[in-house]
Parts: structure tokens; C-alpha cells; sequence
């Protein structure tokens, strides 16, 4: 974790060049769940321009260098009853076991505040699970089954 990364906000400009990363790096997820309903990488770039046009989300490219090597993005009520959300983080594949993700989630926190997180993964992903609880954020118990072999967890952090 020499390199330090960058969280720069995305704007419409930016949707396919986010789109594009964003189903490079889930791809092989789809491949193996084969589930078209949420995969990121199954979403239209009409979908991710929706979701930086939101007044309550900021989705970030995660740049290393000045180098875009995955995404983030966070959905943020600025209300302290609520959550805030991450949905997606993604690393693109030749970037992966650098500490980048970890990083962008620190920044994420950072930049919305500490407490009051959320997010889900694929239970079925031990790497993704870890990353999530080193970072402590822990498990709800709420679960949802997808298809025969992908089940989605909830996580919390406060």
C-alpha cells in the first residue's frame, strides 16, 4: 500500500468511462452467478448516469496516480438517522490486492463521516467479506438468496 489513492468525483461527462470500468470489473461475476437483476456489470449506462445525476449519491472514481483503477460510489442522505451506502465499490482486476479498496473506503468515511454504514456483498465471495469486516463493518444477519449458489449479506458500521 505504497500509493495513496484519490477519490474524484464523477459527473455525467464521466458515465461511460465509469459504465465501462464498472462492467470490466464485475464481468467475471456475472460470469459465475450468471444473475442479470443486480450484477453491475448486467447495468446500462443510462443506469449509471441516473446514479451520479442523484442528489444523494456521489459515485468517485478511485484513482491511483492520477490513474483510474476502480469506482465507488455512496449514497448519502446527510441525515443522521439514515445510513450511508456503499454500492458499488470496484477494483478493476489488475489493480486488486494493492489496498486500494480498503483505502477508498477510509476516504469514503472521511469524506461523509465515520459512523452510520452500510453495505452488502456476494456471501458466497470470502475475499470481498473479509476486506469488508478487517474494515469493521459487521455482519446484520440479514440475508437474501439470489440464486441457488449467490446470496447476498448485509453489513453495518457505526
Amino acid at each position: 500500500m505504497n500509493d495513496k489513492i484519490r477519490l474524484k468525483p464523477a459527473t455525467l461527462s464521466d458515465a461511460e468511462a465509469l459504465h465501462h470500468m464498472q462492467v470490466t470489473a464485475f464481468a467475471p461475476l456475472l460470469a459465475k452467478y450468471n444473475d442479470f437483476a443486480i450484477s453491475p456489470a448486467a447495468e446500462t449506462v443510462e443506469q449509471v448516469r441516473e446514479k451520479i445525476a442523484r442528489q444523494d449519491s456521489t459515485y468517485y472514481f478511485i484513482l491511483v496516480n492520477g490513474t483510474a483503477v476502480g469506482g465507488i460510489r455512496v449514497k448519502d442522505h446527510r441525515d443522521p438517522n439514515r445510513r450511508k451506502i456503499i454500492s458499488p465499490l470496484f477494483i478493476l482486476a489488475e489493480y486488486r490486492n494493492k489496498g486500494y479498496a480498503q483505502q477508498a473506503i477510509a476516504e469514503a468515511e472521511r469524506l461523509h463521516g465515520e459512523h452510520g454504514w452500510a453495505l452488502d456483498t456476494i456471501a458466497e465471495e470470502p475475499g470481498n467479506c473479509h476486506l469488508y469486516e478487517k474494515l469493521g463493518y459487521r455482519r446484520t444477519g440479514k440475508t437474501q438468496k439470489v440464486r441457488p449458489n449467490m446470496t447476498i449479506i448485509d453489513y453495518e458500521k457505526d
